[in-house]
């Protein structure tokens, strides 16, 4: 399994970044760790709850990331489909899937 550079690494921060402020203003901050082919994604919401989301798996390609869901039941990252039926999807792909999880969606 590869390891994304540090340029891959920060353009992925970048697009989480960008979706989270467009996409889910009830999150005040995102924390985006790394560890080898992973990124773990958390989020500070306005209330001061911290929350992990998901994990990233570095697929080789800048734009598709396989993606794993967070259950805090068990303490544990799970592999996951994303909406569209597929393992891999981009960065933005996977943190709406975890919001929509995680989180009430946006207008609801």
């Amino acid at each position: 399994m590869s390891t994304p550079s540090e340029h891959t690494r920060l353009s992925l921060e970048e697009r989480l970044d960008e979706r989270a402020r467009t996409a889910w203003p009830q999150l005040e901050q995102l924390h985006i760790h790394h560890r080898g082919a992973f990124a773990y994604v958390e989020a500070d919401q306005a209330d001061g709850e911290r929350v992990k989301l998901m994990r990233l798996r570095y697929t080789g390609a800048v734009g598709r990331w396989g993606f794993a869901f967070y259950h805090a039941c068990g303490d544990r990252y799970e592999d996951s489909l994303l909406p569209s039926g597929s393992a891999t999807g981009t960065p933005a792909d996977g943190l709406d899937c975890a919001c929509q999880l995680h989180l009430a969606a946006p207008g609801i």
